[in-house]
């Protein structure tokens, strides 16, 4: 039986697997691919300790050093997806698509989470050609430019917020008739003379050359056709999270994250931790999933030991 399992192959689950390996833990990483969510940004700027990475080579610097430490205490198990965790006598069990049994001790869930895409026609063809995902990620990228936010949530107009920094102009567009934000940061954001909000819209389409360069919508109110040319496009109308595989066994909330104690990263299921996207902290970047991967492990660690 291996003291620890972790499911994920993203920042979180890699940083979880090195500092398991460090600690001499008998440990197995199920990782489908290395990387997450940042493998399609072409230019990473906030990956601490790096000034500019693309998604690709960040992907590959998690999974080298990951692989760095297999020959000790892990078992890197790439190529396979988690598609079970049952409970057995003295831990878990945890199965694989290619049927692959790991009995375990405890389990790091790492799963992470998907974007919830924009699906109009064009979205695909632009996708991170002028369209994307992550401002924290590409928002240097516009400056200067005019721009576009898609969700009129906290996610949204944090993202304005973001831009506003930067870029010429930036306008937000809901699908509501009211703003799903916070009032005080609708206020705040709405307040900045290079802001504008567009409410009850649907998104038609996105039009682009070689970038994405102009955002087409309809007014639900009129029944009119617009079409707005902009530099790029961000999309912010929620996340999935990959969190289905803990749903029989730890609580989750009403968006499906996994519930953690932010002390520890400990789920409502003894034995079971999780780290990442797929939980319900505040805020989701790389470097915090990181950071909650070691704590996780940190925890693990004491609760095997102690």
């Amino acid at each position: 039986m291996y003291d620890l399992v972790i499911v994920g192959g993203g920042p979180a689950a890699s940083a979880a697997a090195v500092y398991a390996a460090r600690k001499k833990l008998n440990s197995v990483i199920i990782a489908e691919t290395f990387g997450g969510q940042s493998t399609v940004s072409t230019d990473i700027q906030n990956w601490i300790g790096t000034v500019s990475i693309s998604g690709d080579k960040l992907a590959k610097d998690l999974r080298a050093h990951v692989l760095a430490y297999a020959e000790g205490t892990l078992h890197v198990d790439e190529g396979s997806r988690a598609e079970k965790i049952e409970k057995i006598e003295g831990g878990f069990a945890v199965t694989t698509g290619s049927g692959k049994r790991y009995e375990t001790k405890t389990v790091l869930v790492a799963t992470g989470s998907e974007r919830r895409k924009l699906g109009v026609p064009g979205a695909d063809t632009y996708d991170h050609k002028g369209l994307t995902y992550c401002a924290s990620c590409d928002g240097p990228m516009f400056g200067g430019m005019d721009v576009a936010v898609v969700g009129g949530g906290n996610a949204g107009f944090e993202t304005a917020a973001q831009l506003l920094a930067y870029c010429k102009s930036v306008t937000l567009f809901d699908s509501g008739a009211a703003f799903k934000a916070d009032p005080i940061t609708v206020e705040k954001v709405l307040a900045q003379p290079n802001m504008k909000a567009v409410q009850n819209v649907e998104i038609l389409e996105v039009k682009g050359a070689a970038m994405a360069n102009a955002l087409v919508y309809k007014d639900k109110t009129t029944g009119e056709t617009h079409e707005l040319p902009v530099g790029g496009i961000f999309v912010e109308i929620g996340q999935i999270p990959s969190t289905g595989i803990v749903a029989d066994l730890a609580g989750r909330n009403q968006w499906n994250h996994v519930v953690i104690d932010p002390r520890t990263q400990r789920t409502s299921a003894p034995g079971i931790w999780a780290a990442g996207d797929c939980t319900d902290v505040l805020y989701h970047q790389n470097n915090i999933a990181v950071g909650d991967a070691v704590r996780a492990v940190e925890d693990i660690y004491l609760s095997l030991f102690k």
